[in-house]
C-alpha cells in the first residue's frame, strides 16, 4: 500500500548518517526491505503514538469539537528510521470523507517519506551506503551543473526531494484509491522529523507549527515555524487565479478567503494546499508542500503541531505559555486542547467547537514521569482509542454508521441559509447532512461561526443502487 518500513537495526551512529557509521565502518548488510512492516501491521509499531497518550518524548490529545466526528488526526513516531530520529504529524480532515482521509494520510505519509528518502539517497549516491560526512559535489535543485556542497546541505536536499516526492505519492494513491472518495474530501498535513539537531518540516493546508525557545534573558518565547497556506496570501491566490480558480470571502466573514470553482460558487475551501479536494486540482489548489530546514539549538524547548482548531482561539504566544506552563510535560497537550475548548466557548459562543488535535515535542528528549496515566486523565480505554468514533478505523469507507459530518471555516456549512458574494444562493430545503453510502453530496459539510449554505454541483451521474 505504498511503503514499507524496517523496524530494526537501529544505528547507534550520528544522526546524519543513514546505513554506514561516520568512522566508515559498515552495519549489518540488509536491505530496505527487510524485516517490513505493511499498513494493517503499523499499529502494533514500537514507538509509535496515535492516540491520546504520550511517548519518551512527546505527548498528543484530540478532542472531538461540537460538529460530528472527529476529523483531525496526529502521530509521533519515535526511532523513526534510526535512533535520535523522530516523525510527528498532524491532520486535518474536511469534507464528507475528511476523518478518513486524515487517517489515512496519518498511516501512509510516514512510510512513503521513508521509501522516497530510501530512493533519493540511492540515486544521489548510487548505492545508497555513503555517510553524509564533509564536503562533496552533487547537482542541487534539479540543475545539470554539480556544485561543492556541505553535509548539512546534502542532508537538507535530500530530505526536501523525499518530501516532495512522497506528498506527490501520497495525494496520488488517494486520487486512485477505489474505496475512498476525495473528490470533495481531504485532509491538511504537517509533518516534521527531527534527525539530531535537525529540523526537516513539509506542510500544507492551515495546520501549523511553533516552536518554545528561551531568549537571551531566559525568557520563553514563540517562533512560528511554518506558514497557514491560505488563499489570500497572494502567491498561492496569483496561482489559483492563473488556473482559473477563484479567490474571494463572504460577506458575513470577509476575514476568510476561500477558493471556488470558476463556474459555481462552491467549495468555498478555506486553503489553497491539500491532500484530496481533487475537485479543485485543476484550479489550483494543490498538495505540493512547502518544505523548510532548521538547525536546532540548546535554546529551542519544545515544538507544538495543532491543527486550526486550536489556533483559531488561541495566539503563538498563548500556546507556548500554556504548554511550558503545564504542571507536567505529559499534561501539556490535553491541557492546551482544554484552554482552546474554554477560548471557543468565551469567543465564539454561537458556533460549535472546531476538532482539536495537538502534539508536544519536547527537544532534549526527556518526558516527566511523576504521574501516569490514569493521574493525567488516561484511561486505558482511551489509549486504544480517543474517541468512541475512532474505533474500528478503516482507510477504505467501510465505517457505515456515522454521525453527520459537520466542519469549521475549512469549508461551508450547508445547515442554514447564508449570503454568498456576489450573488445570493438558495438553500435546499432541509438543509440536513445524512453520510449515507448511496447519497451523493451535494455540498462540503461544515459550520463557520456564521452558518451558510453552498451547494456544490452534481460532478457525477446518480449511482445506481447497489
Amino acid at each position: 500500500m505504498g511503503g514499507c518500513v524496517s523496524t530494526s537495526s537501529r544505528s547507534n551512529c550520528s544522526p546524519k548518517c543513514f546505513d554506514v557509521g561516520c568512522c566508515g565502518s559498515k552495519r549489518t548488510k540488509r536491505t530496505f526491505s527487510d524485516h517490513v512492516i505493511g499498513l494493517q501491521h503499523l499499529p502494533a509499531v514500537p514507538n509509535r503514538i496515535f492516540t491520546n497518550g504520550k511517548s519518551r518524548t512527546a505527548c498528543i490529545f484530540t478532542q472531538q469539537g461540537r460538529k460530528g466526528i472527529n476529523q483531525d488526526a496526529m502521530i509521533v513516531w519515535e526511532d523513526f528510521m534510526t535512533d535520535d530520529v523522530t516523525f510527528c504529524g498532524v491532520f486535518d480532515g474536511h469534507g464528507p470523507h475528511g476523518h478518513l482521509v486524515a487517517r489515512k494520510v496519518r498511516d501512509a505519509l510516514p512510510l512513503k517519506l521513508l521509501s522516497s528518502l530510501h530512493s533519493c539517497q540511492s540515486r544521489q549516491n548510487g548505492t545508497g551506503q555513503t555517510c553524509f560526512k564533509g564536503r562533496s559535489k552533487m547537482k542541487l535543485d534539479g540543475g545539470d551543473s554539480e556544485k561543492e556542497v556541505s553535509a548539512e546541505e546534502r542532508l537538507t536536499s535530500l530530505w526536501r526531494e523525499a518530501f516532495l516526492k512522497s506528498y506527490k505519492a501520497m495525494d496520488k494513491e488517494l486520487r486512485s484509491h477505489p474505496n475512498l472518495d476525495c473528490f470533495c474530501s481531504g485532509s491538511t498535513a504537517i509533518s516534521i522529523v527531527k534527525q539530531g539537531s535537525n529540523l526537516f518540516m513539509g506542510y500544507i493546508g492551515d495546520s501549523r507549527a511553533v516552536m518554545g525557545s528561551k531568549d537571551s534573558s531566559d525568557s520563553m518565547v514563540a517562533v512560528q515555524l511554518t506558514v497557514d497556506l491560505k488563499p489570500d496570501l497572494p502567491r498561492e491566490a496569483e496561482r489559483i487565479k492563473k488556473c482559473k480558480g477563484r479567490v474571494f470571502a463572504l460577506q458575513d466573514e470577509p476575514e476568510v478567503c476561500r477558493v471556488w470553482l470558476p463556474f459555481d460558487n462552491a467549495p468555498g475551501l478555506a486553503m489553497a494546499r491539500a491532500f484530496g479536494d481533487f475537485c479543485l486540482k485543476e484550479y489550483g489548489v494543490i498538495s505540493m508542500p512547502e518544505f523548510s530546514h532548521r538547525s536546532l539549538t540548546e535554546s529551542d524547548q519544545f515544538i507544538v503541531l495543532a491543527s486550526d482548531g486550536v489556533w483559531d482561539v488561541l495566539s503563538n504566544e498563548e500556546v507556548v505559555e500554556i504548554v511550558s506552563s503545564a504542571p507536567s510535560r505529559s499534561s501539556a497537550a490535553r491541557i492546551l486542547v482544554d484552554s482552546a475548548a474554554r477560548e471557543w466557548k468565551l469567543k465564539y459562543p454561537t458556533s460549535k467547537m472546531d476538532d482539536c488535535a495537538v502534539v508536544c515535542l519536547f527537544l532534549d528528549g526527556k518526558m516527566d514521569s511523576e504521574l501516569d496515566y490514569e493521574e493525567q486523565g488516561f484511561s486505558s480505554a482511551t489509549l486504544q482509542s480517543y474517541h468512541s468514533g475512532n474505533a474500528g478505523e478503516s482507510d477504505d469507507g467501510g465505517n457505515k454508521s456515522e454521525p453527520s459530518l459537520q466542519r469549521n471555516f475549512t469549508v461551508r456549512s450547508s445547515e442554514e441559509s447564508g449570503r454568498l458574494c456576489p450573488e445570493e444562493l438558495e438553500g435546499d430545503g432541509d438543509g440536513n447532512a445524512v453520510a449515507g453510502e448511496d447519497q451523493n453530496w451535494s455540498g462540503l459539510e461544515g459550520v463557520t461561526r456564521v452558518n451558510s449554505l453552498i451547494q456544490l454541483p452534481r460532478f457525477w451521474e446518480e449511482r445506481p443502487n447497489q
